[in-house]
């Protein structure tokens, strides 16, 4: 393009003040991408049934593979006290001052920024992954079948057509059952869809996650999500690289009748107002920080590494129902009336690719346990 500048039918003044733009145009463009560094002060606030499972493991394989810390919870917990909202003593290692450098949060916890800025460096990337509300509820009312909210219902139409009987905000575990993001996000998320303020209360909450969070992902979109964080982060595609993870089988999976669905959005009508407008922006981000065309490009070769780790790794190349998993420490832990899949490893690899293999696959509660003990050994050895 600067080479062709002559060619464009400007006076002589124009021409060169075009060139001097396109000269620093270009030159800015290069600056960024010699100055892009991978971040490793990350904070993901997992969300509940929203692929944010998958997303922990590549923030584990990216962690371990650095020899990067981790803000665990104390005591070898799998959470950071949730669903309280989140202190930073909550931490191993805070009270103690035993570590001196934390990189990544990613436990559940209840968000409280002030808490968790007092454990992450300044500079700490936030992100977070939403997922369509209906789907969400459809999954939580299987996974969380035992909370009082559901475990006398029939079925999630007959608890909505009940709410206000089925549900009762004071009792334990409830929080599950209406408007769960917000509630995971530090929100109040006991607001009718009549409330005179529901769309003040929407407005304040997602004026305080664009406040709070970088990046806001959409797990309907895993793969452009995946290509986008790698951008935000400047991370390499083998990085964002994941199997699926804490996925339920197709044999627990009910689908909706759209009467069902318009009941879900007026039930959590907060949620939906929040998803609505991180998904609108999500596109946004794309445009801004990929493009189309390159985001494009990008889930093609994702995907296509996918699907060569799948051939390599996995026994038959997929997930397989808990029951026919070969080896106890794989195999996810099943809750509520949920049926999780894992992995089998295919057995005819060598020591080197198995334990990139066997990274991919590990479920959330056995590598937690691993990292914990690999951080805080001395601990670990008291806990189990």
């Amino acid at each position: 393009l600067l080479g062709d500048i002559t060619s464009i039918n400007l006076n002589k003044t124009n021409r060169r003040l075009l060139l001097v733009a396109l000269t620093i145009a270009h030159s800015n463009s290069v600056h960024t991408k010699a100055t892009c560094h991978p971040k490793s002060h990350i904070v993901f606030l997992k969300t509940h049934k929203t692929a944010s499972s998958t997303v922990l493991n590549i923030l584990y394989r990216y962690g371990e593979s650095r020899n990067l810390t981790f803000a665990f919870p104390l005591n070898k917990q799998s959470q950071l006290f949730y669903p309280f909202f989140f202190a930073s003593h909550f931490v191993e290692g805070v009270s103690s001052q035993s570590v001196r450098e934390f990189h990544i949060m990613c436990n559940h916890m209840r968000f409280r920024k002030s808490e968790v800025a007092k454990v992450m460096p300044e500079d700490t990337f936030y992100f977070s992954i939403l997922r369509h509300p209906v789907a969400m509820m459809e999954s939580i009312f299987i996974y969380y079948k035992s909370i009082q909210a559901f475990h006398k219902t029939h079925s999630l139409d007959n608890f909505l057509d009940n709410s206000s009987r089925n549900y009762n905000s004071s009792l334990t575990n409830n929080h599950y059952a209406h408007n769960i993001l917000a509630f995971d996000f530090g929100f109040d998320n006991n607001v009718a869809a009549g409330a005179v303020d529901l769309e003040e209360r929407a407005s304040m909450a997602i004026a305080a996650i664009k406040r709070d969070f970088h990046l806001i992902l959409i797990s309907e979109y895993f793969d452009e999500s995946m290509i986008l964080l790698k951008h935000a982060l400047c991370w390499s595609l083998e990085d964002v690289v994941s199997f699926k993870l804490n996925r339920r089988s197709e044999q627990t999976r009910h689908p909706l009748l759209p009467n069902t669905a318009e009941k879900i959005k007026r039930w959590n009508a907060l949620d939906w107002r929040i998803y609505l407008y991180f998904n609108t922006t999500f596109w946004h981000k794309i445009d801004s920080l990929v493009g189309q065309e390159q985001m494009k490009k990008e889930v093609y070769h994702l995907r296509e590494l996918q699907a060569k780790l799948a051939n390599s790794c996995l026994k038959d190349g997929r997930a397989v129902d808990p029951s026919k998993i070969k080896d106890a420490g794989l195999k996810p832990f099943q809750y509520g009336a949920a049926v999780i899949e894992g992995y089998n490893l295919n057995p005819h690899i060598d020591r080197q690719t198995k334990i990139k293999c066997q990274r991919l696959i590990t479920p959330e509660l056995q590598y937690t346990e691993r990292l914990y003990t690999q951080q805080f050994l001395e601990l670990a050895s008291n806990c189990f």
